[in-house]
C-alpha cells in the first residue's frame, strides 16, 4: 500500500514538474520573441495542467506572431515607415523582444534615409546620399547628414543631468558625411601598419590613439583615399549623434533607453565591444553612445554665443574634445550633450573616433 501512495506521489511530482517547464520554457521563449516555441509550450501547458488558465497567454503570443509576419513582410518590402510601425505595435505587446527592438530602430535609420534619396529624385538641389571607401580594402561606411539648424548642449531631454559646460545655443550646419562607426582596429592596421589597441580585435573600435595621433592617421588615410577626411567638428558630432533633422529628442544617441544603444559600466563587462553590435541612431549610426568616447576637431572651451554657422570650437584652449562616453562609465556620460576634454597627446584604452567629411 505504501508503495502505491508513494508511486502515486512521484508520478504527481514528476507532473507538476514537467507541466511548470512547460511553462517556464514558454516564458523564456515569448521574451527572447521566439514565439512558436512560446506557442507550443504554452499549449502543452494547457495540456499537462487544467488548474492554470493561459488562454490569455497564447492569445497574445498569436498576436505577436501575426505582428511579426506582418513586420517582416513589410520591410522585406522595403515599406519602411509602414514596418516600423508594425515593429513598435509588436514591441508594445512584448517589449523585451530583442530583435523587433533592432529591426524598429533599423527601420526608423532606412526610413529617414529612403525620404533623403527620395527627396533627391524629386530633382531637389539637395542630392547627398550615403556612400562606401573602398579604397585600400578599407570599406569605410559613411552616412550623409542633411544639414540644419538644432539646438547644441542641454536640452529638456537631457533632465537635470547637464552639466555647467552644455551651455544651450541655437547652430546650423550645412551637409557633411560621418562615419557609420567609429574606426576599427582592421582599419587603423590597414592605413598605420600597427595596432595599438588594449583589447584587441578587428572588428573592435581602436583605442589607446591621442588626438595627434589621429591626425597622422588621417593625412595617411587621405593620401591613400585623394579626399579630405577629418575629425567631426563637435557641433557635427552632436547633431549627427541627435539623429540630426529626423531627431526624435533623446537623451542618449538613438534611444532613451541607454542600454538599446551603448556599452557602458552597467552592461559592457569592463571592455568594449564590436562597432554597430547595439542598436543605431535615426541616421543609422551606430556607437555614438557609449563603446569609446571619440575625439572631435575642436578644442575643448565655453561656447561661444558668436559662433552660429559651422562653429569651429574654442579658439584656445590646452585640450582637445572628446564625445560619447565610453565602457568603463556610467551611462550619463553617454548622453548626447555630455562633454569632455584632455590634452591632444592623452590616450586610454577607453578612447577613439569615428571620421567626418565636408560635402
Amino acid at each position: 500500500m505504501k508503495n502505491a501512495i508513494f508511486f502515486l506521489l512521484f508520478l504527481f511530482c514528476f507532473w507538476q514538474a514537467n507541466s511548470q517547464n512547460y511553462l517556464q520554457e514558454a516564458n523564456a521563449c515569448f521574451d527572447k520573441g521566439e514565439y512558436e516555441c512560446a506557442k507550443n509550450n504554452y499549449t502543452l501547458f494547457a495540456e499537462s495542467d487544467s488548474t492554470q488558465d493561459v488562454s490569455l497567454q497564447i492569445q497574445k503570443t498569436q498576436r505577436c506572431l501575426d505582428l511579426l509576419a506582418l513586420a517582416d513582410r513589410t520591410f522585406k518590402n522595403q515599406a519602411y515607415a509602414e514596418a516600423r510601425g508594425n515593429y513598435k505595435a509588436l514591441l508594445d505587446e512584448n517589449p523585451k523582444d530583442p530583435q523587433a527592438k533592432r529591426k524598429y530602430y533599423i527601420c526608423r535609420a532606412l526610413y529617414n534615409r529612403f525620404k533623403t534619396n527620395a527627396l533627391s529624385a524629386q530633382g531637389s538641389s539637395v542630392y547627398f546620399v550615403d556612400y562606401t571607401e573602398t579604397n585600400a580594402n578599407l570599406k569605410l561606411e559613411m552616412v550623409a547628414v542633411l544639414g540644419g539648424t538644432f539646438t547644441m548642449g542641454c536640452t529638456a531631454e537631457q533632465g537635470a543631468n547637464c552639466n555647467d559646460d552644455e551651455t544651450s545655443r541655437q547652430i546650423t550646419l550645412k551637409n557633411f558625411y560621418i562615419g557609420r562607426y567609429t574606426i576599427t582596429q582592421a582599419q587603423w592596421r590597414e592605413i598605420m601598419g600597427d595596432n595599438p589597441s588594449n583589447f584587441t580585435g578587428d572588428n573592435l573600435p581602436v583605442e589607446q590613439v591621442s588626438w595627434k595621433d589621429v591626425q597622422k592617421f588621417l593625412r595617411k588615410l587621405n593620401t591613400i583615399t585623394g579626399r579630405r577626411y577629418r575629425l567631426p567638428t563637435e557641433a557635427e558630432w552632436e547633431f549627427a549623434s541627435k539623429g540630426g533633422i529626423y531627431s526624435e529628442q533623446c537623451r542618449y544617441s538613438g534611444s532613451n533607453n541607454s542600454d538599446d544603444v551603448a556599452w557602458y559600466e552597467g552592461n559592457s563587462d569592463n571592455k568594449p565591444h564590436p562597432v554597430g553590435s547595439k542598436n543605431p541612431n535615426e541616421l543609422g549610426i551606430y556607437d555614438m553612445s557609449g563603446n569609446v568616447y571619440e575625439w572631435c576637431q575642436d578644442k575643448y572651451g565655453a561656447y561661444s554665443p558668436f559662433q552660429k554657422n559651422d562653429p569651429s570650437g574654442s579658439p584656445s584652449g590646452a585640450y582637445r574634445v572628446y564625445r560619447g562616453g565610453g565602457w568603463g562609465y556610467d551611462a550619463g556620460r553617454c548622453r548626447v550633450s555630455a562633454r569632455n576634454g584632455c590634452t591632444a597627446d592623452y590616450s586610454d584604452d577607453i578612447v577613439g573616433f569615428r571620421i567626418a567629411l565636408s560635402q
